[in-house]
């Protein structure tokens, strides 16, 4: 059985091609202005990786943003479905999923099986998501791929207000003018962020074991804040990128098996 999943995120389409529900291609594109041009590149090349043709793939599914500008798909699932199901796949004892991507935040409380059971999402404001990190080290003077190393270098962090990317741009400012180390501003940067994700948690319910996927995965300063947030251990899979892609996969999957 091979099956694909695109996730059509804000920021880029991520691609996931999955052999008896094991991945061996994937890709991804930032989307731009073309999103749907940008789906059918990231499908050519993890084709071409996996040495397959379009008429191999058994059954697309797609999700994200921009879930209706797939053209190949043949069905569509809601990224909080296709977050259970990732989390699952990754780390069979997860019951709740966190994914925190570029524009908003969400969480999954998933049963053993990967199904949905609830979930809620946190796409008011920015100061909860990846452009928050992007607007604070424009802000720092710092990049991006560095905040996340100079936070844990912090032994306390300075209050800033998460409550919006503006206010939160203008504390910062504030902090420099200060002369505050860039080190503890950027802790109080992934601290207040965390402080927004972990309220939105706690409001759906904790239930152990939790994983965190979407692309501010990777950043070692807002897992390390969250943990110390929620008081708990995390979970992140190797490549959290793609958990989107891979869980629409696995209903690409399913789906298929259905027809069959």
């Amino acid at each position: 059985m091979i099956s694909a999943g695109v996730d059509m995120g804000t920021q880029r389409v991520k691609l996931v091609i999955l052999k008896d529900k094991q991945i061996i291609a994937q890709n991804q594109q930032f989307s731009g202005f073309e999103p749907t041009k940008a789906a059918e590149q990231a499908f050519e090349e993890a084709l071409q990786s996996a040495k397959l043709s379009r008429e191999d793939i058994q059954h697309v599914t797609a999700t994200g943003a921009g879930v209706n500008m797939v053209p190949f798909s043949d069905s569509t699932i809601s990224m909080m479905g296709a977050d259970a199901r990732a989390g699952a796949y990754f780390f069979p004892s997860a019951r709740t999923v966190i994914d925190v991507g570029a524009e908003d935040a969400r969480a999954v409380k998933c049963d053993e099986k990967g199904a949905m059971l609830d979930f809620v999402v946190n796409a008011r404001c920015a100061a909860g998501a990846g452009t928050f990190i992007e607007a604070m080290a424009r802000a720092l003077e710092v990049e991006l791929e560095d905040m996340g190393s100079l936070s844990l270098k912090a032994e306390r962090a300075s209050p800033i207000n998460a409550s919006c990317v503006i206010f939160a741009e203008s504390d910062v400012v504030s902090l420099i003018h200060r002369e505050e180390p860039k080190s503890e501003i950027a802790r109080a940067i992934f601290d207040a962020m965390a402080e927004r994700v972990a309220s939105m948690v706690l409001r759906l319910g904790i239930n152990p074991d939790i994983v965190l996927v979407g692309g501010v995965a990777k950043d070692v300063g807002f897992v390390a804040s969250l943990k110390r947030r929620l008081g708990m251990d995390i979970l992140t899979p190797e490549e959290p990128l793609f958990a989107g892609a891979v869980g629409a996969a696995l209903i690409a999957t399913k789906r298929a098996e259905r027809r069959q």
